[in-house]
């Protein structure tokens, strides 16, 4: 049988979190999938602001066989294959990645523009049209992506002691006020 409307749990979590920070701003869900997941405009409609999201979800690596030699500092881990296309003709404003972590029930939202997102991908060598990525979530509300870097690696990155900026995501996790 054909369901006839789904959402999947990384939309409602982000349009729920959404609408608990902007209470002015409605949440639509578009009729079709066009690489938009949600539609956010504002209630008063007097400026006709919209915004285009489009949102990866994954479960949380961290408390499910995850490799525990960094479980008691990371909050949620997560896993995605992004297809490299998809990022570069995106007609979404923003990417929002949704972690959500077992051990809390709560989420941690990288919320980035497509462009941005690539710009990383591809200062990491990454320029294959499958993109593997692992988004870390520190207890200490940093995010890194750590994809391809050796333990010795992670753990620097961790301790603030690798010197690469271009894996530290911090500026863009939970950083709402990008959609005002």
């Amino acid at each position: 049988m054909r369901t006839i409307f789904t959402i999947h749990a990384g939309e409602y979590l982000t349009a729920i979190e959404i609408e608990k920070r902007f209470p002015n701003y409605n949440v639509w869900l578009p009729g079709k999938d066009t690489g938009i997941d949600l539609l956010v405009t504002d209630k008063a409609r007097k400026d006709r602001k919209v915004c285009s999201i489009q949102v990866k979800f994954s479960k949380s690596f961290t408390e499910i066989g995850f490799d525990q030699t960094f479980g008691k500092e990371l909050k949620t881990t997560g896993w995605w294959t992004f297809d490299r296309d998809k990022i570069l003709n995106s007609p979404a404003d923003f990417w929002i990645i949704t972690l959500h972590s077992f051990e809390t029930s709560k989420q941690d939202f990288v919320i980035i523009k497509p462009t941005e997102l690539l710009n990383i991908y591809d200062k990491t060598e990454r320029h294959a049209k499958k993109i593997h990525s692992y988004i870390w979530v520190t207890r200490g509300n940093k995010a890194f992506e750590t994809r391809n870097l050796n333990k010795g690696q992670q753990r620097e990155m961790l301790d603030g002691k690798l010197d690469n900026n271009i894996r530290n995501m911090t500026k863009y996790l939970n950083w709402w006020e990008r959609l005002k």
